[in-house]
């Protein structure tokens, strides 16, 4: 275990050090329940991740998991506040980043006045996940199947998802507050087209041959000739990048929530960088690990219970824009979706298991029948 969590203890362990040398208990205590809230809310960003990560070469892998997480806690829990700040508040970068140090009240209630943008932004990107997922026809495994098997069929009227998600843009600028109409359109409508975007990146570059159970990372052995193989080397690397694109845009999503509720606990955005990344380098973690084991084999409902709360905490965003949903609330529900999922998973291996026998004797007594 300590193979792949060994790194992410250790940063925590110098983390909290360092919140409790420079901040005091009270530091310590907000970063560690930062911390703890982002794995919460993370969790199924961990199993969506594995689900893509295994489909990705050994170099995107690496630059995933090493490049990437620089990009997760310096980039999207420090940067990306700064310059949605800037962008709302229509301030310089530098003004903004001078605010953050030196009047962190008057930081913390710009974040909080783009919140409309960041909450809708993300809750569309990760509605459209969560629909993509609903509207599959080709998924065969059923975890709730009264819901997951009509809506699997529903999936043959052509843009069902985009329709609806059009649908909760214009919802959503209904309820929010009348000054930030215009607002929640434009966040709304750039989530959906960044979805869309990536999408179609990742199927142009996706490499002939290849589906989304395969490894787009296999060099493209199966076809023959030297410029064959050179183009679907280069359509291999285009699919990684679109792959780590996707799944950068997929942590900003999830940690849009963290970042907005970090302030109700510290104002002070390095301690809030340190607890939020925290929780990042473990997520990261527990990527590494369910690939390598093979968790999304294992336990086959998993990817569905992630895919659940990802509907969920796309709904809470949305409904962000009129009440206030306590981000506990959204980290606990999603670890119940996960945890109901990991239980159903072997509830039904255990059935497998036991009409197995059942079964094979049945198909003996047919066989003896037969022979009389």
């Amino acid at each position: 275990m300590l193979r792949y969590f060994g790194f992410s203890v250790g940063l925590t362990v110098a983390a909290l050090v360092t919140a409790v040398v420079f901040g005091g208990p009270a530091a310590l205590l907000a970063v560690a329940v930062l911390g703890v809230l982002e794995v919460c809310l993370s969790f199924d960003n961990a199993v969506v991740n594995a689900k893509v990560l295994r489909r990705m070469s050994p170099l995107w892998r690496k630059l995933f998991l090493y490049v990437g997480i620089f990009i997760a806690v310096f980039g999207m829990r420090l940067f990306l506040p700064i310059v949605l700040v800037a962008v709302t508040a229509q301030l310089s970068i530098p003004e903004v980043w001078d605010l953050a140090l030196s009047d962190q009240e008057a930081y913390a209630s710009n974040v909080e006045a783009a919140a409309e943008a960041i909450y809708t932004f993300g809750g569309i990107f990760l509605l459209m996940i969560f629909l993509n997922f609903l509207f599959d026809e080709d998924r065969d495994v059923h975890w709730i199947g009264p819901i997951e098997r009509p809506l699997s069929k529903a999936g043959r009227f052509p843009y069902l998802g985009i329709i609806i998600a059009l649908a909760v843009i214009y919802v959503g600028s209904q309820i929010a507050d009348p000054d930030k109409y215009a607002t929640v359109l434009v966040s709304g409508l750039t989530g959906l087209f960044t979805y869309l975007l990536i999408g179609g990146l990742n199927e142009l570059m996706e490499a002939p041959g290849t589906d989304e159970d395969e490894d787009v990372t296999a060099t493209g052995g199966s076809t023959s000739g030297g410029n064959a193989g050179g183009t679907a080397t280069k359509a291999v690397a285009g699919a990684g990048f679109a792959a780590f694109l996707y799944l950068e845009v997929l942590d900003a999503s999830f940690s849009f929530d963290g970042v907005i509720g970090a302030f109700a606990l510290s104002s002070d955005i390095f301690i809030i960088a340190l607890g939020l990344g925290i929780g990042a380098f473990w997520v990261r973690s527990l990527t590494i690990y369910m690939v390598d084991k093979g968790t999304l084999e294992e336990y086959r409902y998993l990817e569905h219970g992630a895919m659940w709360a990802i509907g969920f905490l796309a709904t809470i965003m949305i409904l962000e824009l009129r009440f206030h949903i306590s981000e506990y609330i959204t980290g606990l529900t999603g670890l119940v979706f996960i945890i109901a999922a990991v239980i159903g998973s072997v509830a039904a291996t255990r059935r497998e298991a036991a009409q197995a026998p059942a079964a094979s004797a049945a198909e003996r007594d047919e066989v003896t029948a037969g022979r009389r």
